[in-house]
């Protein structure tokens, strides 16, 4: 596929072009239908809403807040009353705005302070929040503020509202592409190899994106979803092209011609990708066993997009390159190509200093890695989810504002009150009752509708005050069951707190899935009960470590002032299970692309610590470059105004960065060495009955055409020939029992014998071609070597030095 991709690029490229502009059309025509289907069954607060619905079946669209105070007098002064009432009388005519309720009417005594300086009025439009034209808001904002000036503040607050705080569209997504470029402009040094990775990211989440909007009409998909895939995409697109043009990069280096060095990349780095992306959508399809309706919509539109993302990588890069043949190499590259001939294959650098003392000091490395991820992970034991609301915003935004003086006129609870709906009437005992609960400022009866009744509850403290939380569970245990009849605690403060319980109550079985499809994948590509042990356990602790920032920065405090991220709080009930999908998917990527070069290794040589210094030594560099791109995007959500947003780019960024720099590059390859052999350990029965899924490439007999000698048809069908010869020391001497392997260039055995008393030994050849022969010996390191057999016995002796290994590759 590859091949035919790349000879036929102009066609593939318009294919491309043709799909990204035709689902663009589409979905621009069809417009979005988001869905925001948000539902806790078997919930006290599900049981509320569902009798008030019942009860006013005719609610109106989104009620956004007003608030004015004034420095001095009172908000009753007519020179007050002068600036306002005009500016609401506006609001209240324009187009989209159903309703405005002021304070200054016979019943809108409520809506002013105890004090007379602070006064609000509710505006409810014609349409829910996200329907609402942003034109419509502005004028709103504009309007009211307008009426504002010396000693008199007016702010406005409301999901609504906060739609035209919010940076321009693709802010945050043109941050993030910035920042990757310059990265992978440092890494690459050639401007169109820059370019390839995130062409390959634009086409990935450009037609994920518009295929989830098209999706949104048959199916429920949340707003969120295009959020998260666009995160997601940018990230995952990214890093799987940088790591196949890096491999394409090498193999031109290396003398390989263009096309076949694609090929080959593709055939390695390709099926890499092919493994990652699915598992990234295995840990995100695991959202599903949560039961929470609303994800559905989001495991649909992320995982659209990183399938898009991986077709793209291996369809649309290879046609890329060969549109660009030896472009891809800076200019600098070029010339030393033409000049000194192809780069020798071992590695040198930091990447091969930095694996060769991991190599020397596992134990110190495994201890301080340990040590670290272990700090950063107290702050997960103060871990309290919760709602994130206005009150998180910056302090100079007017939604906070807003938020602060009603907080400040009205009490800290009035930003979110509690509802207890009864089935029937309330009584006068549950009024009262709730009215001397400990917590409850104030307390409205709203006349009975359909049946229903509801009391309006303002608590004493904030709604994401843990007071809050103890005040919900004193109505729900003690005030309602004393009292006597059927009745139920909502609002959005209860709907979050249920949430939050919910959340926490179907972590483990989410957790348990993630992990279990992912040890069962990598038991399969590696054929190892302790790779994939190794990985479950290194996910838990990149987990573990990357919650106790998020918690140390957003439920802390630490380090928001310098974000511009506003007020401290609980993290978002919403954020574990969102932000572990991705996690695991992204760890379970550099783990793939670490240990899939190591296992390579270890088939030719079965020597694990040349397996595991060889693996760190070639991807180190390349996962680091791409967890340094995953960082740039994910913190640039920073900048998308949206608190959530910020909170899950932030815990991502940490997540990727420590995954990738402490424990795939540091912990991982330590324990790896101190296993030893027992890395690769699978018990033999275990072995058979597993089927065969092998993430490198598998050459069972080299074809002709492919790079090797052409077979001879007379001997096609049984053994051709032999390869024997002497395992020798340096100094001549024989060496007795080393282990002589004849495998096919994929990593297939085919003979193995163990030399003799004198070093000799004989393995036999299936037919004429290019295969691997590898010898090892107990303090004699390794040796690998491709051999190529014609038509008869090929002599080939082996020279083993104590310790030594020869080239890395």
């Amino acid at each position: 596929m590859a091949r035919w991709c790349y000879r036929h690029r102009v066609v593939v490229l318009l294919l491309w072009v043709g799909a990204l502009f035709g689902l663009g059309v589409s979905a621009s025509g069809a417009g979005t239908n988001y869905a925001e289907v948000f539902s806790l069954p078997d919930t006290d607060s599900k049981r509320a809403y569902d009798l008030m619905e019942r009860a006013f079946p005719e609610r109106a669209g989104d009620t956004d807040t007003v608030v004015w105070k004034v420095d001095e007098g009172s908000v009753r002064d007519d020179s007050v009353r002068s600036r306002i009432e005009p500016a609401l009388r506006e609001i209240g005519r324009m187009e989209g705005v159903g309703d405005v309720t002021g304070p200054y009417g016979a019943d809108g005594a409520a809506q002013i302070s105890e004090d007379g300086r602070i006064a609000y009025a509710q505006v409810t439009f014609a349409e829910q929040a996200d329907a609402v034209p942003k034109e419509l808001v502005q004028d709103v904002v504009d309007t009211a503020r307008d009426a504002g000036g010396d000693g008199f503040q007016v702010e406005l607050g409301g999901q609504a509202i906060t739609r035209v705080q919010e940076p321009p569209t693709g802010t945050a997504e043109l941050v993030g592409i910035l920042a990757a470029a310059v990265v992978l402009f440092v890494a690459f040094g050639s401007l169109f190899a820059m370019l390839l990775p995130l062409v390959i990211a634009v086409f990935g989440v450009g037609t994920g994106m518009f295929g989830t909007q098209l999706l949104s009409h048959v199916t429920n998909v949340p707003e969120l979803a295009t959020l998260l895939s666009t995160l997601i995409g940018l990230g995952v697109g990214i890093d799987y092209a940088l790591f196949i043009v890096t491999r394409h990069r090498r193999g031109i280096l290396r003398g390989a011609d263009p096309e076949e060095a694609a090929v080959t990349a593709l055939n390695t780095s390709g099926r890499a990708v092919l493994f990652a992306g699915g598992t990234v959508c295995i840990a995100l399809a695991g959202m599903l066993v949560t039961n929470l309706r609303f994800l559905d919509g989001v495991v649909i539109g992320t995982s659209l997009t990183v399938v898009m993302s991986v077709l793209a990588s291996v369809t649309l890069l290879p046609a890329l390159l060969g549109l660009l043949g030896h472009r891809v190499l800076s200019r600098r590259q070029r010339r030393r190509l033409a000049a000194e001939g192809p780069e020798k294959e071992a590695v040198s650098g930091l990447a091969a200093r930095w694996s060769a003392g991991v190599e020397r000091r596992p134990r110190s490395v495994a201890v301080l890695a340990v040590v670290l991820m272990a700090a950063l992970a107290i702050p997960l034991l103060s871990l309290r989810l919760g709602t994130v609301d206005q009150g998180n915003d910056d302090a100079s935004m007017t939604t906070r504002q807003a938020y602060d003086l009603l907080a400040e006129g009205f009490g800290p609870g009035f930003n979110g009150p509690l509802q207890v709906v009864v089935d029937g009437e309330a009584s006068d005992g549950l009024v009262t009752a709730v009215k001397e609960t400990e917590g409850v400022a104030q307390v409205a009866v709203v006349p009975p509708a359909n049946g229903v009744s509801v009391i309006q509850v303002i608590p004493d403290t904030s709604p994401q005050d843990v007071e809050t939380d103890r005040l919900i569970d004193t109505l729900r245990e003690e005030v309602i069951p004393d009292a006597g009849v059927r009745a139920h605690v909502g609002g959005v403060t209860a709907v979050s707190k249920d949430f939050a319980s919910v959340t926490g109550d179907r972590l483990p079985l989410f957790i348990a899935t993630i992990i279990g499809l992912g040890f069962l994948l990598l038991l399969l590509a590696f054929r190892s009960l302790v790779v994939p042990l190794t990985a479950a356990v290194m996910n838990l602790l990149a987990a573990a470590a990357s919650f106790g920032v998020l918690v140390a920065v957003f439920q802390w405090g630490i380090g928001l002032d310098a974000l511009g991220l506003g007020q401290e709080g609980p993290i978002a009930s919403f954020l574990p299970i969102i932000m572990l999908s991705l996690l695991f998917g992204l760890s379970m990527d550099y783990q793939v692309f670490l240990v899939s070069r190591m296992h390579e290794e270890w088939v030719h040589t079965q020597d694990n610590a040349r397996a595991v210094r060889v693996g760190l030594a070639e991807t180190s560099r390349v996962i680091n470059s791409a967890a340094l791109i995953m960082v740039c995007v994910f913190l640039a959500f920073v900048l998308s105004g949206d608190y959530g947003a910020a909170m899950a780019g932030v815990g991502l960024a940490a997540a990727v960065a420590l995954d990738a720099f402490i424990l795939r590059t540091a912990l991982v390859p330590a324990v790896m060495h101190l296993l030893g052999r027992s890395n690769w350990w699978l018990p033999a029965g275990l072995d058979k009955r597993l089927p065969h899924m092998a993430v490198e490439p598998r050459q069972d007999i080299p074809e002709p055409g492919a790079g090797t000698p052409p077979a001879i048809p007379a001997q096609r069908g049984g053994p051709s020939s032999v390869v024997h010869g002497y395992v020798r020391t340096a100094d001549g001497e024989p060496v007795e029992g080393a282990a002589v392997t004849l495998m096919t260039p994929g990593g297939r055995q085919l003979d193995g014998v163990v030399s003799l008393a004198d070093g000799a030994y004989i393995v036999s050849v299936p037919a004429p071609g290019t295969y691997l022969l590898a010898a090892t010996a107990a303090s004699h390191g390794s040796r690998a070597a491709h051999v190529t057999v014609a038509d008869g016995p090929l002599t080939h002796d082996v020279e083993l030095a104590p310790d030594g290994v020869d080239a890395v590759n």
